[in-house]
């Protein structure tokens, strides 16, 4: 059963039909290799904050909530007013990477920052992206981390999204073998969504490059749903927006509540500036997030069939 803070803020971040329609630009390393692949520490903190202000500005009428990071986008949204007042705020709380070998990843909450701080800012949401392998040395610690955002999340009766990345335990090899994936992000699922998390970020169970049969996509995203205590969105890891697409309509279908749908939807829009920019976000960025949209409102599990609203009673105000 959730609390009344936690409550109204999914309501805040989701469609009235209770779907996830929610925009991810939380970016910050990769972000800068999109806006110049040649010298990417060359981009200015100014060009990261435009660059999200004009995505933002251009996409989140279109979105249910928008997911930003505190660097470069939060603030820098809402006092140039590109973010509308009746969108929800997800900010996300981690540093971006991972520190220790690519086998045993590690991450951390970004330096100076915190849930507290999240919830004065007026966000409806955090999210945590961790790096997680059920069978890494470092998972216990890992659990750690997502136990005590749980309760930071919970002392501030504030949402909380957690991002799965799952990685290779093979130093060889960055990503797992293709029928090693859905077993790992699955079972992370099982794990981990009932760890005082509200809604859990997903990866695709499978690698499309890799394994492009639709039914085994659709089973795994039933057994991802099955697997999962909480509402469960998917994330799109930079997929090309039609195979995004499809992937959209198969976890909906199979019981997914939404997306947090990233370089899917704006990536061109990062090798372009000024007018083209604005053109490719209002044209085809527009048209993205309208096309996903209608998919999750035909298809998506409401959120608020697998959660529980709080008891309310006359007394609720002394209680809470």
């Amino acid at each position: 059963m959730l609390t009344l803070g936690t409550w109204r803020g999914l309501q805040a971040a989701s469609t009235s039909q209770g779907a996830f329609i929610i925009l991810a630009l939380d970016h910050r390393n990769n972000l800068r290799a999109m806006l110049r692949p040649g010298a990417p520490d060359t981009v200015t903190s100014a060009e990261m904050a435009a660059f999200k202000t004009d995505v933002v500005t251009h996409l989140a009428p279109l979105t249910s909530a928008v997911l930003l990071d505190p660097v470069y986008g939060a603030a820098q949204s809402i006092v140039a007013n590109a973010l509308p007042g009746q969108t929800g705020l997800i900010i996300t709380l981690d540093e971006t990477g991972y520190t220790g070998p690519s086998t045993a990843r590690i991450s951390a909450i970004l330096e100076g920052w915190s849930v507290d701080k999240i919830k004065r800012a007026g966000a409806d949401g955090v999210k945590l992206l961790v790096y997680y392998h059920p069978d890494a040395s470092t998972a216990r610690q890992q659990e750690a981390l997502i136990a005590q955002v749980a309760a930071d999340c919970a002392r501030n009766d504030i949402a909380f999204y957690l991002e799965l990345l799952s990685f290779s335990l093979d130093p060889a090899s960055k990503k797992l073998k293709p029928d090693e994936r859905p077993q790992v992000v699955i079972e992370s699922a099982r794990r981990l969504s009932g760890a005082g998390i509200t809604v859990l970020k997903a990866e695709f169970p499978y690698d499309y490059a890799t394994v492009p049969d639709e039914d085994k996509w659709l089973g795994a995203c039933r057994d991802l749903t099955a697997a999962s205590a909480v509402p469960w969105v998917l994330l799109s890891a930079a997929a090309p927006y039609e195979v995004f697409k499809r992937q959209v309509e198969i976890s909906a279908t199979a019981g997914a509540s939404g997306v947090m749908v990233g370089r899917a939807a704006w990536q061109e829009a990062g090798g372009l500036t000024g007018q083209a920019r604005i053109d490719f976000l209002c044209g085809e960025g527009r048209r993205r997030m309208q096309e996903l949209g209608d998919i999750l409102a035909s298809h998506a599990r409401p959120w608020q069939t697998v959660l529980q609203p709080p008891a309310v009673s006359d007394q609720w105000h002394r209680e809470y």
